[in-house]
């Protein structure tokens, strides 16, 4: 397959206590990943933005530490993601124009990436 952050098909993660949910946006962090969940844009920054650390494994699904990134419907569809993601989809088509673009996105996930990962410290790459 690919690097997961050039993957642009729709993402599911499960995490090792069975918690899955869709991959709205991500980037790399730490070794790791920080992403944001469907409907992020309806909650604070601070409470939608996840990290997962790595290291990253695999060429798809990935493996992050505990918890497995896939492509959605790959595999087995799983019902409650592919509903979400058929939510979000709509919820986009709504906003529209609303929606943040990419590089916006990106600024706001790096901004924030050390408190998502509990470190007071920020990843020297997201200094620029």
């Amino acid at each position: 397959m690919a690097d997961l952050f050039t993957v642009t098909a729709p993402l599911a993660i499960r995490h090792a206590n069975g918690h899955k949910e869709v991959v709205a946006e991500k980037l790399p962090y730490n070794d790791g990943l920080i992403y944001l969940p469907p409907f992020w844009p309806e909650m604070a920054i601070e409470e939608a933005l996840r990290y997962v650390p790595g290291p990253i494994k695999g060429d798809g699904p990935w493996k992050i530490g505990d918890a497995v990134v896939a492509i959605l419907a790959c595999h087995g569809t799983d019902a409650q993601l592919a509903s979400d993601f058929s939510n979000w989809q709509t919820y986009l088509m709504q906003v529209d124009e609303a929606y943040p673009q990419r590089k916006e996105i990106d600024k706001l996930m790096k901004v924030h990436a050390a408190r998502a990962a509990g470190s007071d410290l920020c990843d020297p790459r997201f200094s620029n």
